[in-house]
């Protein structure tokens, strides 16, 4: 099955997300789109949700893409990285979310190891989908050729 998937965040880039959301609904397929929206249970202020969304973005720590099959058809790369390097290290997206906070205060270290292992995983992530961006295919075997371990 071919599936068209997404990653929109409207409050960090209202362009990408409109395109997104026409591009899946204009495939005749199913689509799939995930979209990161902000979240009382990670304990920051609702009111500034666009802003959090922005710091995201701008973090590394939600990529913004589209994967479109019908690319591959006319020898593009199915998958588009519509988000640039990271404008912001992850530690302030962290430092605002009480869910991580409350690690911070319970063990200093482990925190910092935390964050440590974020940064690392962003930059892999971004790493993966940059290269998978510039195949015109993108199989399993070629994203293992990559040599590049990305846990989820």
């Amino acid at each position: 099955m071919r599936l068209m998937r997404r990653s929109p965040a409207f409050g960090a880039k209202d362009a990408q997300t409109v395109k997104a959301f026409r591009e899946a609904e204009s495939y005749d397929g199913p689509s799939l789109i995930i979209a990161y929206g902000h979240c009382i249970a990670h304990g920051y202020d609702m009111a500034r949700g666009i802003e959090h969304q922005r710091l995201a973005v701008d973090s590394g720590y939600w990529p913004l893409y589209r994967f479109d099959p019908r690319r591959a058809g006319q020898g593009e790369a199915p998958l588009v990285l519509d988000s640039a390097a990271p404008k912001t290290d992850v530690a302030d997206l962290m430092n605002v979310e009480s869910r991580f906070q409350a690690t911070a205060q319970h063990d200093a270290a482990g925190y910092a190891a935390l964050v440590d292992r974020a940064r690392e995983q962003i930059g892999k992530r971004l790493s993966l989908y940059r290269e998978l961006a510039k195949r015109p295919v993108c199989l399993k075997s070629q994203v293992s050729s990559l040599n590049v371990n990305v846990e989820p």
